[in-house]
């Protein structure tokens, strides 16, 4: 997989006259010059269902006249740039009108994706019907007519299908389509043997050849679902409504996995589908280098004119990041994450454990909190599942609602007893019937707290804050020591705010009696009694961070990396195992709100950050530089391995080479 990507959508109206018309070969090889592109995703069939080439398996649109698709092949791999082959999978609006009852339906027989047939947009399909074997037959046939470098499927995933074949299959198995459970495992089934029979269908012409299905989202705690592909692309669009945080939430798990992957991105303002839109050039030189810095390569979205024109205006603003990513390349490739801390993701817990999960939200606030808090803390972390190894780790967070079934259990139980902390936060900790604490963290457990919010007294000076009582909007355990020691104390509101009582404008003040430990530390880690990592990310309140950065200090007193980066700086550092050396990644950008769009325009440099890592095989140093410059670096190796440097200069992105001998 190459460095360099762009997606290129193609989604065309029959509706629209002249496809292709425009279509040039110089044109097209000098905008992949322009943006130094080294691999472009070309298509041969669109969400409209039209194919883009001559067709026995599909119908090419009507107002195309060549082989637009064939073209586009040879003009890119005539200056070395290669071509997957995308195919709408899910999607194919002009067979949707044909076959309605191939469609995915709810309960209530509504399509997913547009309602109905009079609301202007896509139906999805269900591969339980005879729409696979035609969507097989178009696969082979691209794979056996073309030289595709891989196969793109897109808008696939395990869905929960009411149609009539699903209905059907359902009880000729005996079982009963109104449950829940039956309709979901057939949902699972009816996905796992669409990627098996496109991975054979594949391996009949070309075996090997990658191939991505595409869902939108990297289920955490999947591998499976992962190990389906033969790489990762992880759609994540900032200004499209996955924010900034999504990125690196998704990217610290994906590298986990040993898969290679890139980060998908776009050059819209918003979204897919947007024409005219454009984001700043800085915003891709952030994106970009976000994708480096956390082991990934690089995906940009564009979507290609009716006409076959390559937008001159896309590849100049492409090729701005580009060719900064060209230059780093060398230093970004077969890299692994260094880690101290584990962050055992709520959604992974819960596809282990679904007795226990309490929301279908892909996107659960205490994930992201806990990424948001450890990248502005400058921890090193992963996100990882419960199959992860924890003992590669020092600390294990437990963010807000983890349950602990026995395996976990003895597996958490075994990384404490080799020295590993935990630090858990909320309901984690208590078993999947959420009735009794399953850890040994110096507490018994006495129930929920009825009072909402309460409030934490610390009796530690928390960060640029003093010791006060600071309102928890998040939900409250309560909680009772046994064995541990009292970091700070829960304190009750005079009442809940009701229609009579209630006191002020938001919710009434604290009573200021101690209620018992709000935040414990024992032998084998700490526990805050709140939803800390939720409430983060819902509110971003300042003492839920000095919480949890107080917590990690005392359980990683000697943490692999320091850095004075501002909170919105990024650092992470990977190891490259073949040319031997470490590469830490800075980052510093200031996304802003404009409207409902978060977005990247100024890039402020920063001056003399001071960073200090401490590596065990710190005394092996024998050079250290940045990266691409080769400028070399000043440094000191001070005892117990610890090495400091002070990087001069920061736009945007710079790394700074470690080289061993």
């Amino acid at each position: 997989m190459r460095f360099r990507q762009v997606h290129l959508d193609f989604h065309t109206s029959e509706a629209i006259p002249g496809i292709g018309s425009q279509f040039s070969k110089n044109q097209f090889q000098n905008m992949l010059r322009a943006g130094h592109v080294d691999s472009i995703t070309v298509f041969s069939k669109c969400h409209h269902g039209w194919a883009y080439h001559p067709s026995k398996a599909n119908e090419t649109h009507p107002h195309l006249s060549f082989d637009l698709l064939g073209e586009m092949i040879a003009a890119a791999h005539e200056i070395g740039v290669k071509t997957p082959v995308y195919l709408s999978a899910g999607l194919d609006e002009k067979l949707a009108r044909r076959h309605p009852e191939w469609l995915i339906r709810d309960a209530e027989d509504r399509t997913r994706w547009a309602k109905d047939f009079m609301t202007p947009g896509y139906h999805e399909f269900c591969f339980n019907t005879p729409y696979l074997d035609l969507l097989l037959a178009q696969i082979r046939e691209v794979v056996s007519r073309y030289d595709a470098d891989g196969i793109f499927l897109d808008i696939v995933g395990i869905r929960k299908c009411h149609c009539q074949h699903c209905v059907a299959a359902l009880r000729s198995a005996g079982q009963d389509p109104r449950d829940a459970a039956a309709i979901a495992a057939l949902g699972e089934a009816t996905y796992l043997n669409y990627a098996r029979r496109v991975r054979e269908t594949v391996d009949e012409i070309k075996p090997g050849l990658p191939v991505f299905h595409n869902s939108g989202h990297q289920r955490r705690g999947r591998r499976d679902l992962a190990h389906v592909n033969s790489h990762l692309e992880l759609e994540s669009l900032p200004t499209g409504g996955w924010g900034y945080d999504h990125f690196p939430l998704s990217a610290r798990y994906a590298q986990t996995l040993g898969m290679d992957f890139l980060g998908m991105t776009g050059k819209f303002h918003t979204s897919w589908g947007e024409f005219g839109g454009y984001k700043h050039p800085n915003a891709l030189r952030f994106e970009t280098a976000l994708s480096l810095a956390h082991g990934a390569k690089c995906s940009i979205g564009d979507q290609l004119h009716p006409s076959g024109l390559m937008d001159e205006a896309t590849y100049a603003l492409i090729g701005t990041a580009y060719a900064e990513v060209e230059a780093k390349e060398p230093w970004c490739s077969e890299t692994t994450s260094v880690a101290d801390i584990a962050v055992l993701s709520l959604e992974a817990a819960w596809e282990a454990c679904p007795e226990a999960r309490k929301s279908e939200d892909r996107n659960n606030l205490a994930d992201a909190g806990a990424v948001r808090i450890l990248t502005e803390g400058h921890y090193l972390y992963d996100i990882v599942d419960a199959d992860a190894d924890f003992g590669r780790y020092k600390v294990l967070i437990l963010p807000d609602e983890v349950p602990v079934w026995p395996a976990l259990g003895e597996a958490i139980r075994a990384f404490t007893a080799s020295g590993g902390k935990v630090l858990a936060t909320g309901r984690s900790g208590l078993d999947p019937a959420g009735n009794v604490f399953a850890l040994d963290l110096g507490l018994n457990w006495k129930g929920a707290s009825p009072y909402h919010p309460s409030y934490f007294r610390p009796n530690f000076t928390p960060g640029s804050l003093l010791p006060a009582s600071f309102v928890m909007y998040g939900e409250g355990q309560q909680v009772e020591l046994n064995g541990g020691q009292a970091l700070g104390s829960r304190e009750n509101p005079y009442f809940n705010r009701d229609v009579f009582t209630f006191c002020s404008h938001q919710h009434t003040p604290s009573a200021g009696e101690d209620d018992g430990p709000g935040m414990i530390e024992s032998t084998n880690g700490i526990y805050i009694a709140w939803n800390v990592f939720g409430d983060y990310a819902d509110n971003g309140h300042l003492i839920l961070k000095e919480m949890v950065l107080h917590a990690i200090d005392r359980l990683l007193p000697q943490p692999t990396l320091h850095c004075d980066l501002p909170a919105r700086g990024i650092a992470t550092l990977q190891y490259q195992t073949v040319e031997n050396r470490y590469i830490h990644h800075l980052l510093y950008a200031s996304p802003v709100m404009k409207g409902r769009v978060e977005v990247i325009e100024d890039i402020v440099p920063l001056q003399n950050i001071s960073a200090s890592l401490r590596l065990p095989s710190a005394a092996s140093i024998k050079r250290v530089y940045l990266a691409p410059s080769m400028e070399d670096l000043p440094y000191q190796i001070r005892n117990q391995g610890e090495i400091s440097y002070t990087v001069p200069y920061l736009d945007n992105h710079q790394m700074v080479v470690l080289e061993l001998a």
